[in-house]
């Protein structure tokens, strides 16, 4: 095998290791369910209210906003757990400034879509 396939199948295989990590999330993560339903009803609506390219923009940084803050606050806190199983002051605070994240991600992209969508709802009623 050459280094060039080698290092190419090593960059593929990464990626499955990407995808069983988004997949594992999806599977053990209620939040993670919550979000894909979440994700498929803004897309849903974008595209019968007709977003326009900036708003499209928007729309997907503030969903892989909360995605990547949710995802990283499960992974800390599985690290945390494993780390500390019992309770402890210092995994609290820990596991609380990670879940403060994700609030701050979820209420920004709420903020966004509200100011996206309701104007264009508004126009149609």
């Amino acid at each position: 095998m050459s280094l060039f396939s080698k290092t190419l199948y090593n960059r593929l295989r990464s990626f499955g290791y990407a995808f069983s990590g988004i997949i594992a999330f999806l599977k053990s993560e209620p939040n993670g369910r919550i979000h894909a339903l979440a994700t498929a009803a803004v897309i849903v609506a974008g595209c019968w209210l007709g977003l326009t390219t900036v708003e499209w923009c928007v729309i997907l940084v503030v969903t892989g906003l909360v995605w990547i803050t949710e995802m990283l606050n499960t992974a800390i806190e599985k690290a945390m757990d494993h780390l500390a199983p019992e309770r402890h002051e210092r995994v609290k605070f820990v596991k609380d400034v990670a879940a403060g994240a994700v609030l701050i991600s979820a209420v920004v992209a709420v903020a966004a879509g509200l100011l996206i969508f309701v104007p264009k709802v508004m126009a149609i009623i």
